[in-house]
């Protein structure tokens, strides 16, 4: 068998798409300098009637990135940021990297343990993050995270126009926290830090496999793990995704609902910002409204949110009569996305528009796509890209691959897979494992392809929900409920949210202790359910909780999730 023939794919790439590209021995860094330089009077940033430019952020970045560097902080060092989709995200974003830091970006759902947790393990020393977030949860944990030495404050007015910031906070529309002294660390305001210019430093000698970010995944086993991405799969996969689209440099302008704490939102907008390209900044994805005013306003060529956004925005009457001739692309991610779905959506926006991709943070994300220009396949979420190979394999022992059309374990192999897990070698060692004498990326995914290259994604993997777009893993969730001690076992499960297509609820089967017994159900349901608002991301609480006198096991003693579905 030639090697084309074991790539079907390859017949279906756009004409100006090359199976192989040269990746470039750059850094992200590098290709940042160029996007910044390119066009410094282009718009960068649009956020809520507020235009940031190039040369604003080219000149904000630098000065965070001079602060850091004076203080101590480079190549080796890691800046947490947990913020919404603001302004300050990119500029802290491209100060860090600048300074030749590592990036960890912390949800802004989590709760203070799940934020030590994270600052801890990701080894961060300087956190940039919202005054509202710092009052209500990182002054719970001051005492918890000993490294972290400086603390920077941002707020979602900042940067609004100067009559939605006087009235905003007149109304007490906008969320803001006070700023209070914590002993042996510097609490700092981040807008005055980066308005001020300091004494220019060497730039720091920064290698395409130093690491770029440390973006966190749960997981089936355990706590959430820190993907390590070095700048060398950040450029792959930048390099990939800017050939395949056609992205225009400095021609382009994007708008995504994808948090910039989720790596799909992060890859978006670095994309941006190193091809000199303009984002419009959604801080609430869920608001709709002002989606649709920023579609009308500054007409996007590109937009990328999860199924269950486009179909909110379909929910909204002034969606349907927006002029949609200007967008180009339209990415859906993060979920599968229903036939009926993209068929209803691109009757508002343009047949052929909707782009589904397959990635995931251990891939820098991206793996597959579907063509621009040639055969999309609904339902299908494409084929893989460039200098990306992937296999299917035998879901019972891993060690074949199955047939055209039959359904296996999703394993790949490219430069934009990660160097490994934090930390974790033994977690690093679950994932990257060998296949016929090469290590692949083990995505726990099953899919299946057909005879032309697309891929199906046929169930994520076992154990993980999606939850409005967020990756809900239930040993996670099941760990945290095991504290509880009327709980002797218990199980998360999801269930098809019927409303929302795409969607799945979070359910808790649990088997209580013999005392708790003599409880009422509806006083152990509410604990159960408040304990758990306490102590995980409110996305990850159970919504259905089921008290069963007995979990059905499988005959090695694990939790029978199968039957239990």
């Amino acid at each position: 068998m030639s090697k084309d023939d074991q790539k079907p794919w390859l017949q279906h790439y756009d004409n100006h798409v090359s199976s192989e590209i040269q990746i470039p021995e750059k850094t992200y860094v590098d290709l940042l300098e160029e996007g910044l330089s390119h066009s410094p009077e282009r718009p960068a940033l649009y956020y809520l009637g507020k235009m940031l430019t190039f040369s604003d952020l080219d000149r904000l970045s630098r000065n965070f990135a001079s602060f850091l560097n004076l203080n101590g902080y480079g190549p080796g060092s890691v800046i947490g940021i947990d913020l919404p989709n603001i302004p300050e995200y990119p500029i802290a974003l491209a100060g860090a990297l600048r300074a030749g830091c590592a990036v960890t970006g912390i949800s802004p759902l989590l709760t203070p343990k799940e934020m030590a947790y994270q600052i801890n393990d990701s080894g961060a020393g300087c956190i940039v993050i919202m005054d509202s977030l710092f009052e209500e949860r990182l002054l719970k944990i001051q005492d918890k995270i000993p490294k972290v030495k400086h603390i920077m404050l941002a707020n979602v007015g900042t940067y609004l126009p100067a009559i939605k910031r006087i009235l905003g906070n007149l109304l007490k529309k906008i969320p803001s926290g006070k700023m209070v002294p914590i002993p042996g660390k510097e609490v700092m305001l981040f807008k005055n830090l980066i308005s001020e210019a300091y004494s220019s430093s060497h730039p720091p000698k920064i290698m395409p496999n130093d690491t770029c970010l440390i973006q966190y995944t749960g997981g089936t086993t355990g706590l959430p793990k820190g993907t390590v991405l070095t700048h060398r799969n950040l450029v792959a996969n930048n390099v990939h995704a800017k050939e395949w689209t056609g992205f225009e440099i400095g021609n382009d302008i994007l708008c995504s609902g994808f948090p910039f704490f989720h790596l799909a939102g992060l890859a978006f907008g670095m994309l941006a910002l190193c091809t000199a390209n303009t984002q419009c900044l959604i801080p609430d994805p869920r608001n709709t409204k002002h989606i649709c005013k920023e579609i009308a306003s500054k007409k996007p060529t590109v937009m990328a949110y999860v199924p269950t956004l486009y179909k909110m925005l379909m929910d909204e009457p002034s969606f349907k009569t927006l002029d949609f001739s200007s967008l180009k692309i339209c990415v859906s991610g993060a979920a599968p996305f229903s036939v009926e779905g993209i068929h209803a959506i691109e009757k508002i926006i343009g047949k052929g528009k909707i782009m589904e991709v397959y990635g995931m943070t251990e891939a820098s994300p991206l793996l597959t796509m579907n063509p621009i220009h040639g055969k999309k396949k609904i339902g299908s979420v494409g084929i893989p890209i460039q200098n990306t190979m992937i296999k299917l394999i035998d879901l019972e022992g891993g060690t074949k691959e199955v047939n055209i059309g039959e359904e296996g374990e999703l394993i790949a192999r490219g430069p934009q897979i990660m160097k490994g897990y934090h930390n974790k070698p033994e977690e690093t060692g679950k994932t990257l494992k060998e296949f016929q004498n090469e290590a692949w990326l083990h995505t726990g995914d099953i899919a299946r392809m057909d005879e032309d290259g697309y891929l199906y994604i046929v169930d994520r993997s076992k154990d993980m929900l999606i939850v409005g777009g967020y990756k809900v893993f239930s040993r996670e969730v099941e760990e945290t409920l095991y504290q509880h001690p009327d709980i002797e076992f218990c199980a998360i499960v999801g269930v098809k949210d019927e409303k929302r297509p795409g969607n799945e609820i979070v359910k808790a089967v649990l088997q209580l202790r013999e005392k708790a017994g003599e409880k009422d159900s509806k006083d152990i349901k509410q604990e159960v359910t408040e304990y758990c608002r306490e102590n995980m991301a409110p996305y990850k609480v159970p919504k259905i909780i089921e008290i069963v006198n007995e979990i059905p096991l499988t005959a090695v003693g694990k939790v029978d999730k199968k039957a239990l579905r």
